[in-house]
């Protein structure tokens, strides 16, 4: 019987696979998104602001939220899509349920309400996680020690189980049951293979922080996943010196993406304001934590413009390597600072932005 013939046998050889034209966003996803998408103006009238709670004040209390939602996802070795959806989730019951206690009615702590969010990912997202695994890592992370020892007969234990399956069912309510989420890190890297650069290292790594970073944010709330994902690209590839072709018709690459330039550069301008301003001051609870929040490759704040009818843009910038700092004090000779353009909105090619390269950190 003669071999059988490779499968591959009829494709021509060193030819890459044609790529497939960017699909909209679906119009029922993008439909049930709208709902909980909100102005600026109105995030600043929460139900907890609207208790008395400063607007500063909530958006520390989110970042704790959030922050222990990935130090226990990270302990619990859980993939980033099913953190960023309980990120979202948290966000939103946020949006329906104040954080300020009440005559004769509690307020949820921010830690049970990022343990029932968490809880209710892994099963959206289909990666569970046994309930005393995510008890004894809610345990540890609470308390600050990676290392402790939970008895599962012991109170804690008992008490964090049944908070957390108590909360599971208000918080589906809060949410409406919508529980359908189109995760912005998959878009990104649909649209990373889409211009075949999805193999460019840097480039990937300074995206995927910026959709990570957005996730300790209110940026959910703000703008649907697929400007997230686009503003991600974007500000990475600003800051790689990455530029995209037009389409063959003329249309610049945010265009084929279906995303407004204006909106893209929303979501940068508001990320660039909180890297300048991190929600968790120092010296707070959940400065330190036993995992790090954010990647070193994320862009920062270099400097505001203030623009003809008073509005403020901010800009990106690479990060500061402190290990490249060190080599560069030991060193003799030193690099001068190079000048960081602005924005240029007209533009159908993404600029270079700074040219001090940031090492991605593990």
């Amino acid at each position: 019987m003669p071999p059988s013939a490779s499968s591959a046998d009829h494709l021509p050889p060193h030819q890459p696979a044609a790529r497939q034209r960017p699909k909209s966003p679906d119009r029922v996803l993008a439909e049930a998104e709208a709902q909980w998408l909100f102005t600026e103006q109105e995030l600043l009238h929460t139900p907890s602001v609207q208790d008395g709670m400063s607007p500063e004040k909530e958006k520390e209390i989110r970042a704790k939220g959030i922050n222990f939602i990935r130090q226990v996802g990270i302990m619990l070795k859980l993939p980033e899509l099913t953190l960023s959806t309980a990120a979202i989730f948290f966000n939103r019951f946020l949006m329906r349920v104040s954080l300020v206690d009440r005559p004769g009615q509690k307020a949820l702590h921010h830690y049970t309400l990022g343990a029932t969010a968490l809880f209710l990912a892994t099963k959206v997202e289909e990666s569970c996680r046994k309930m005393k695994d995510l008890v004894v890592a809610c345990c540890r992370v609470a308390q600050k020690n990676p290392n402790l020892l939970i008895d599962e007969q012991s109170k804690d234990f008992w008490k964090w189980r049944d908070t957390i399956l108590l909360n599971e069912d208000v918080l589906l309510e809060m949410l409406c049951f919508d529980l359908t989420i189109e995760a912005p890190h998959k878009q990104l890297y649909e649209m990373l293979k889409y211009y075949q650069v999805h193999h460019n290292k840097q480039l990937r790594n300074a995206a995927w922080a910026f959709v990570t970073d957005s996730n300790i944010t209110q940026l959910c709330l703000l703008c649907s996943s697929h400007t997230i994902a686009a503003a991600a690209l974007y500000s990475a590839a600003r800051y790689c010196n990455v530029a995209f072709p037009d389409s063959p018709d003329g249309r610049p690459w945010w265009h084929v993406q279906h995303v407004s330039l204006e909106d893209i550069l929303k979501a940068c301008n508001y990320m660039a304001a909180n890297y300048e301003h991190v929600p968790i001051k120092p010296g707070h609870e959940g400065a330190q934590t036993i995992y790090a929040i954010t990647s070193p490759s994320a862009p920062i704040l270099h400097q505001d413009t203030t623009t003809s009818n008073g509005s403020k843009i901010h800009h990106l910038d690479p990060p500061h390597d402190d290990r490249a700092a060190k080599k560069r004090r030991t060193s003799d000779s030193a690099t001068a600072p190079t000048s960081v353009p602005r924005h240029e909105a007209a533009s159908r090619t993404v600029e270079s932005h700074g040219s001090e390269e940031g090492e991605v950190e593990g």
